[in-house]
């Protein structure tokens, strides 16, 4: 589909998130890069505010809300959004290729925030979801791991009520109803996920190294 618009397209073998965002940043041959995944949007609006943020090089990078599709529709919209780093200068980016999940370029530059967003459809159903907090979860506790982080006991006890408190109150997913309780609680369960994981591989893969 993309090559019959005229786009160039690529394969190359997986080499985890941040490599693989590394090599196709470096066959990109104009200064401006927008990071994208196949399940994101973007829309006419927020093409006009990159246009104008190129032509008058206003920053090195860019910043803009992500609106999150859930069970077939949008979350209230005074659910908090999160924000994301996704257009940025190539000669200024770079990946940190030690992050295994949860990647994002760093840049060397000034950086700008703007009122616009782009539809995300990764979290599109609950089984979506899942799947990927179960990928996630076991990238992070082994990046965790290879840096030398350890688990804490009182971070298992206590993660899944306070992350949901934070999901659902203070990040206002309150306001999308049972949706948002849905996605809190999955929230909620991913960080204690990340924590529980980390704790498996001491117990394993330390005893291993052994």
């Amino acid at each position: 589909m993309a090559k019959r618009y005229g786009a160039k397209v690529y394969s190359h073998p997986w080499l985890g998130y941040a490599k693989q965002k590394q090599y196709a940043m470096s066959l990109c041959s104009h200064e401006w890069v927008l990071n994208l995944d196949g399940d994101e949007v973007i829309n006419s609006s927020l093409i006009d505010a990159l246009k104008a943020i190129m032509e008058h090089d206003k920053a090195d990078s860019v910043r803009f809300w992500r609106n999150d599709i859930f069970i077939d529709k949008p979350l209230s919209s005074w659910t908090k959004k999160t924000n994301n780093h996704r257009f940025y200068k190539r000669s200024k980016s770079f990946f940190d290729d030690s992050r295994l999940v949860h990647e994002s370029a760093t840049v060397n530059g000034k950086e700008i925030f703007i009122n616009e967003t782009f539809d995300h459809f990764g979290y599109s159903t609950i089984a979506a979801i899942t799947n990927k907090h179960n990928t996630y979860s076991s990238l992070k506790a082994d990046e965790k791991f290879a840096k030398g982080k350890k688990f804490s006991n009182l971070k298992l006890i206590t993660i899944i009520p306070l992350v949901f408190i934070k999901e659902y109150f203070f990040r206002r997913k309150i306001f999308s109803g049972k949706r948002g309780f849905i996605l809190a609680v999955m929230k909620a369960y991913y960080a204690f996920s990340k924590e529980a994981k980390l704790y498996e591989n001491y117990q394993t893969k330390q005893k291993t190294n052994l």
